[in-house]
């Protein structure tokens, strides 16, 4: 990691944009996050004890579940109890000034307080009003909650994830909840510009339902084509072969050769010269319907080779591969610590957002807040107009 890694010169890109996140566990608090590291002043409402997401642990960084802790860095923290007719006058206050409100109550909820959005809007005609749902706006199921291991489920990823053979897995990270709030952000900044263009905001939802959807777009549309039902495959990949873990000596890598001329090379780099030659394996249809006997041969070359030699031949060879690590494997890698990814110090030990400005990724902001720690703050933000 970089010591030295600044920002690019000037503000931030979304300096002086001002974001009430009334979200909690992780969809919600994730958008608020890369736009809170984007430079936005994004204040975090919470009911009085905090976000639940804070005690999901163990681990526990600094006292939060580590999922809190990852999704709610650069923020700042009000406690108010929306129950309370002050509270909610005060929550009115704060959405008239400000430009993106994020709301993931369960469908109806925030409406029945006073806080639909035709209300609100008559109140802030300029603010992005967006909702983070469950299964959506329609549909039989639309006043359900939601969460990830749900929609993992429901929306087919656990089907297509495991080893084969077995009934399906959820994919080991919440990959519906972060998804969900990435496309939020998409979503909040197509509406920024839009609102640059005629002075209005508008209403936005994201549904963690059809994120899964989204995620499975490629199972889903071959389905349709062609009644073909994917099933989990391990680390494979049905349309493509070979692609997949392969034995070493000592542990197992991944070979993606991904066309004709990739395999070519995979032939040449184990002394598999017969291969390149079979008719079986001419070309990737052929590979894909010959599944095992392609991924039988290589296997048979790959285990004598210790991984770290394996990777090296294959490269050598321009064979498209990496070995399978564990999480301190990746964190102790030399290529995460030539990322940049990873910002520790100030109090703080967070990934910052995958990507660069002029080279330069954005900083990590100040660490998680306390439930409450800036409730003052914000108030005397309010009294003083």
């Amino acid at each position: 990691m970089s010591q030295n890694a600044k920002w690019v010169p000037g503000p931030l890109p979304l300096s002086g944009l001002h974001v009430l996140e009334l979200a909690q566990n992780l969809a919600g608090p994730y958008c608020g996050q890369i736009l809170a590291d984007l430079g936005a002043d994004v204040i975090k409402v919470e009911r009085p004890g905090g976000d639940a997401a804070r005690a999901w642990g163990p681990p526990f960084v600094d006292g939060n579940g580590s999922i809190f802790a990852a999704a709610n860095r650069g923020k700042r923290s009000m406690e108010l109890d929306l129950k309370d007719e002050h509270g909610r006058r005060t929550l009115r206050a704060l959405i008239e000034r400000s430009d993106v409100l994020i709301e993931a109550f369960r469908p109806g909820t925030f409406s029945e307080m006073g806080f639909d959005y035709e209300t609100v809007r008559e109140w802030n005609p300029a603010l992005l009003y967006c909702s983070v749902l469950a299964y959506g706006e329609d549909g039989p199921l639309r006043a359900l909650p939601g969460y990830d291991p749900l929609m993992q489920a429901h929306g087919g990823l656990m089907s297509v994830t495991g080893e084969a053979g077995t009934p399906g897995a959820r994919v080991g990270t919440s990959v519906i909840d972060m998804g969900t709030g990435m496309w939020l952000v998409i979503a909040i900044m197509a509406a920024l510009r839009g609102r640059d263009a005629t002075g209005s905001g508008t209403h936005l939802s994201v549904a963690l339902y059809d994120t899964a959807l989204a995620w499975n777009s490629y199972h889903i549309a071959g389905y349709i084509d062609t009644g073909t039902v994917p099933h989990p495959m391990g680390s494979e990949l049905p349309m493509i072969a070979p692609y997949g873990a392969f034995d070493t000596s000592d542990s197992r890598i991944m070979i993606a050769a991904g066309n004709d001329g990739l395999f070519q090379r995979l032939c040449t780099a184990l002394s598999l010269d017969a291969l390149k030659h079979d008719d079986r394996f001419a070309t990737n249809a052929s590979r894909v319907a010959h599944r095992s006997a392609v991924n039988d041969a290589i296997g048979s070359r790959t285990h004598v080779f210790t991984t770290d030699d394996l990777l090296a031949v294959l490269r050598d060879h321009g064979v498209p591969c990496a070995p399978i690590h564990d999480i301190e494997q990746v964190s102790n890698d030399a290529q995460t610590r030539a990322s940049d990814m990873v910002e520790q110090g100030n109090g703080v030990t967070a990934l910052r957002l995958p990507i660069r400005f002029a080279g330069v990724r954005p900083q990590a902001g100040t660490p998680p807040p306390g439930a409450g720690d800036h409730t003052k703050e914000i108030m005397e933000e309010l009294r003083r107009g």
